[in-house]
C-alpha cells in the first residue's frame, strides 16, 4: 500500500502578508472612526466641569460648533446660553497640537491653545486674547446670580498665559472689566463698573476692585490647595444705602452698612 504524504504546509510569508492585511484593515477602520467622531463625543467632557454643557453640536471631535450653556450644576434647572456658537478645530503643529477656539459674537480673533514639549515635560499655551462677552448668562450660575440678573459687557484680557509640566502651574496675566452692570434687582442704573485682575504662579491671587459706581466692591483671595479663598466687601454712598440695601443683603452677611464677603 502506497503511503500518503501530508499536504505541504503553507509558507509563513502568506500567513505574516494575512495578519498584516487584517491589522492595517483594523488600524484603518479605527483611524476612520476616531477622525469622523461626531462632535456630539464632546459633550459629557464639557459637561464635567459643573458649570457647562455643549449642546446642538455640529461637525466632528476635530473641526466642529456648538452651543454653550451656563449652568450652576447638574439638576440645576438654572441654565442660561451663550449668544452665539463656539467653534473648535484641532490642527499638527512642527512641535505639537494646536485648537483654536472662536466665538464670532465676543471674540476678537480665536483663542489658541498649544500643546508642547518642553524639556521632556509637557507645556499649554494660551494665546493673547481680547474678548467681550455679555453678563446676562451670568444668570445660569445659579444663586446668586438667578436672583441678581446681570446686564452689562464683560471685557476679558489675557497676556502670557501658560501651563508648565514642570512645576504644574499655570503663569501670566488675565483681567475681566464688568461694564455698566446693572440688576433686575434695582432701578440704579448702572451699579458700577469693576474689575478682577487674576495674576498665575505658585498661588495665584485675584483682585476685585471698584473702578467707579454707587456700589462699591474689593476683595482679595488665592488659590491654596486648588481652591480659592477669597474675602472682601460691598457696600455703598450713605444716600443710595437704602436703595441699594436689597443687593448688599443678597451679596454677603451684613455688618452695617456693608456686606461681608467670603468664599472658600
Amino acid at each position: 500500500m502506497r503511503s500518503q504524504r501530508p499536504a505541504p504546509a503553507a509558507p509563513s510569508s502568506s500567513r505574516a502578508d494575512w495578519g498584516w492585511a487584517v491589522l492595517g484593515l483594523v488600524v484603518g477602520l479605527v483611524g476612520t472612526v476616531v477622525y469622523q467622531a461626531p462632535a456630539r463625543w464632546l459633550s459629557p467632557l464639557v459637561a464635567r466641569s459643573g458649570y457647562l454643557q455643549l449642546f446642538d453640536t455640529q461637525g466632528t471631535l476635530w473641526s466642529g460648533s456648538g452651543r454653550l450653556l451656563l449652568t450652576a450644576g447638574a439638576g440645576s434647572r438654572d441654565k442660561a446660553a451663550l449668544p452665539d456658537r463656539i467653534e473648535w478645530r484641532w490642527s499638527m503643529s512642527g512641535d505639537g497640537i494646536l485648537l483654536d477656539l472662536n466665538a464670532r459674537c465676543c471674540m476678537v480673533e480665536p483663542l489658541r491653545l498649544s500643546l508642547t514639549l518642553s524639556g521632556g515635560k509637557p507645556k499649554a499655551s494660551l494665546s493673547d486674547q481680547h474678548s467681550i462677552w455679555p453678563a446676562e448668562p451670568l444668570a445660569g450660575l445659579g444663586t446668586p446670580m438667578n436672583t441678581l440678573k446681570p446686564s452689562g459687557s464683560l471685557h476679558l484680557r489675557t497676556q502670557g498665559i501658560h501651563w508648565l509640566g514642570t512645576d504644574r502651574t499655570w503663569h501670566g496675566r488675565a483681567s475681566l472689566e464688568a461694564r455698566h452692570v446693572a440688576s433686575t434687582l434695582s432701578s440704579v442704573k448702572p451699579l458700577g463698573q469693576y474689575r478682577i485682575d487674576w495674576v498665575g504662579g505658585p498661588a495665584p491671587s485675584l483682585q476685585l476692585s471698584t473702578l467707579d459706581g454707587p456700589l462699591m466692591l474689593q476683595a482679595e483671595g488665592r488659590w491654596q490647595a486648588g481652591r480659592l479663598r477669597l474675602t472682601g466687601q460691598a457696600s455703598s454712598t450713605p444716600e443710595m444705602e437704602p436703595i441699594l440695601g436689597p443687593i448688599l443683603n443678597l451679596i454677603g452677611r451684613r455688618e452695617g452698612t456693608r456686606s461681608l464677603l467670603s468664599i472658600g
